[in-house]
């Protein structure tokens, strides 16, 4: 009888614990409201001509005024972005700023002045694996949705999109659709932006709210990420995927360094062990450790000189680097109806390989549109168009004038001579634009 007093007089001393489904529907009602399904219709150019697709996505209202945040690939390329919230009211939005190496869009709302929306918080602190989390989106093309799992892994690195962030992975479920959705906690606090998933839904990952929130003065004020570039590669102590193992406790490897870039100006050298960035110790154990190093760099002021201190060859030195813009990381894509094909500036960041071949800028082709002139004449996909008619081209902009002239011009020449790369081997073909595509078309 006394064992069973003292344990009623102990339970009545514990706080009741709250209902873990009356938490989850509370973290739901903090974000659910100002979940966003995107429409846009976007400008397609596979097939060599412009034509117009519509797509879908998801979004998250960040601000009472109508910010709103999405993924760089949902409204890629978008001519109208269209949105519904949560209430059935629909908008359309514009782009303030959008940054591809992270995948992030920051959106505006157009909406009458004075309008209120509802706004979740974006969320400062790094998830631990465990955590219960929510994913919200519009999957499928289905307006709102809501799925539940927990942080698989908490500092994912993915290579192909590695550069700035490490990845939260999570088995809720995030298919189609769900880009640019939010990832949220029971606190009810948006934890992350979804951005990559598959068709089962049983994995995704998640860009980490910190991170958007380093970039996000510069979505708003440059329209963009803004990020420096000093044109080094990084290599950790112990990199697993190249069976290397570097003898020091300190330090990152550089790995190799851009022809064209800063740091190799500036004297830097592969294998050179950094061991200080301007005076601050710095180390790369793991390859998980390099994205934190990239973005630290590249949210450097442009034009500003750092300090990297190194040991090369046992022996210690110091180099200053002064970094300069990375500038768009996708140059924009030109359509040339009349030859058939589609084109863009070669990227040393979009398209290295090519930039390989052409380290002063070149134009490579895009697109070739089935059964008009730039296929009949041998062109291909990926080429780099070197010379038209025997004029060197090294932007876009120079070819869009040929292109031009070569239309006003119809009338007394229909073909022109053009020499190509095509995988660093030189290619010469006659393009013969007498048919006119338009025409095929009536």
């Amino acid at each position: 009888m006394l064992l069973l007093a003292g344990a009623l007089s102990l339970a009545g001393c514990v706080a009741p614990v709250a209902d873990f489904r009356d938490t989850v529907a509370e973290a739901k009602r903090s974000v659910f409201p100002s979940l966003v399904y995107v429409r846009v219709i976007t400008e397609d150019r596979a097939d060599g001509k412009l034509e117009k697709v519509q797509a879908s996505g998801s979004g998250v209202i960040i601000t009472e005024d109508g910010e709103l945040l999405t993924n760089h690939h949902v409204v890629d390329r978008a001519s109208r972005i269209r949105c519904q919230l949560t209430d059935g009211s629909m908008y359309d939005a514009k782009v303030v700023g959008k940054d591809k190496d992270l995948d992030v869009a920051l959106l505006k709302l157009e909406a009458p002045a004075g309008s209120v929306f509802p706004a979740a918080a974006l969320s400062r602190r790094s998830l631990n694996i465990g955590e219960v989390v929510l994913a919200m989106g519009a999957p499928w093309g289905l307006a709102r949705s809501v799925s539940m799992g927990i942080i698989s892994c908490n500092d994912r690195y993915l290579e192909s999109c590695g550069d700035y962030t490490l990845w939260y992975q999570t088995d809720a479920a995030i298919s189609p659709g769900n880009s640019g959705g939010p990832l949220v906690d029971t606190h009810g606090e948006v934890v992350g932006l979804n951005a990559r998933g598959n068709m089962m839904g049983d994995q995704g990952f998640t860009i980490p709210s910190p991170i958007i929130l380093e970039v996000l003065p510069n979505l708003r004020q440059h329209g963009n990420a803004h990020w420096a570039w000093f044109g080094i590669d990084w290599q950790p102590l112990k990199d697993f995927e190249r069976d290397t193992a570097f003898d020091a406790t300190n330090g990152v490897i550089v790995a190799g360094t851009d022809p064209q870039g800063p740091a190799r100006a500036a004297g830097l050298q592969p294998n050179d062990r950094v061991v200080a960035i301007d005076g601050v110790p710095v180390t790369a154990v793991f390859r998980e450790d390099i994205p934190a190093l990239n973005r630290a760099l590249a949210l450097r002021p442009w034009n500003s000189a750092v300090s990297f201190d190194y040991v090369r060859n046992g022996v210690t030195g110091s180099v200053s680097v002064t970094c300069n813009s990375k500038g768009d990381v996708e140059g924009k894509e030109v359509e040339l109806k009349r030859w058939g094909l589609t084109v863009k500036d070669v990227n040393r960041f979009d398209t290295p390989d090519l930039a390989f071949f052409v380290p002063d800028g070149g134009v490579f082709v895009t697109s070739v549109s089935w059964d008009g002139n730039a296929d009949n004449a041998g062109i291909k996909r990926r080429d780099i168009i070197k010379k038209i008619g025997g004029k060197d081209v090294k932007s876009v902009a120079e070819l869009q004038t040929q292109y031009d002239e070569a239309i006003q011009n119809l009338a007394t020449k229909t073909q022109v001579g053009v020499d190509l790369l095509r995988k660093g081997r030189p290619v010469h073909v006659i393009l013969n634009y007498r048919e006119d595509p338009d025409k095929e078309d009536e």
